[in-house]
């Protein structure tokens, strides 16, 4: 069963939203072929694509709403640093990270 997991063209060490929404939209065909069919070994193996591919998406997700966590406490702190030197490149600059911190970890919210 292993070695299947191994011919995977993603890396498992970097999560993808899209390759996990693949994986899951295709499991589901899948069981759902098996389903029609009676193939037992068809539901299964569709059951567990979809199960892999949920679990892939939700890593990419928590990954993407850390990056944004990151990006938000790294913005504020170039802006605060900016604001008391008067670095006006550097505090725009630094808002301007902490805003894009911000939208991303709006946008991947559990």
């Amino acid at each position: 069963m292993s070695s299947t997991s191994t011919d995977n063209s993603t890396p498992s060490t970097e999560p993808s939203k899209v390759t996990g929404q693949y994986h899951s939209v295709k499991g589901t065909v899948v069981e759902t072929i098996g389903n029609v069919t009676g193939a037992t070994t068809w539901q299964q193996s569709g059951k567990e694509e979809h199960a892999t591919g949920e679990a892939e998406y939700n890593a990419a997700q928590a990954k993407a709403y850390v990056e944004g966590a990151a990006d938000r406490i790294a913005g504020k702190k170039d802006a605060v640093v900016g604001a008391i030197t008067g670095d006006k490149v550097q505090q725009l600059s630094g808002n301007a990270q902490h805003d894009k911190g911000e939208a991303q970890q709006e946008l991947n919210k559990f």
